[in-house]
């Protein structure tokens, strides 16, 4: 193996470390969503339909970080 060899596939796998890394945000964020859903039907549960809206709003703004991540990976991997 040459060294342009070693330094493509340590490129590459750096760049699927850094997605998982980007990843872990988004988890969290999802985590804390859901659970402060929680909390807040546990504590009003007469708006549980207008908090489960709202966490699911949440989620998708929390996950677009995580797609938004996936499409960099792609984009700098090609």
């Amino acid at each position: 193996m040459d060294a342009t060899t070693v330094l493509a596939e340590i490129n590459g796998n750096i760049a699927t470390v850094g997605y998982g890394l980007a990843a872990i945000g988004p988890a969290i964020g999802v985590g804390i969503v859901v659970g402060k859903t929680i909390e807040g039907v546990a504590r009003q549960p007469e708006l549980a339909g207008r908090l489960q809206v709202l966490m699911w709003i949440g989620i998708a703004f929390t996950e677009a970080l995580a797609f938004i991540g996936i499409a960099t990976y792609f984009i700098f991997t090609a």
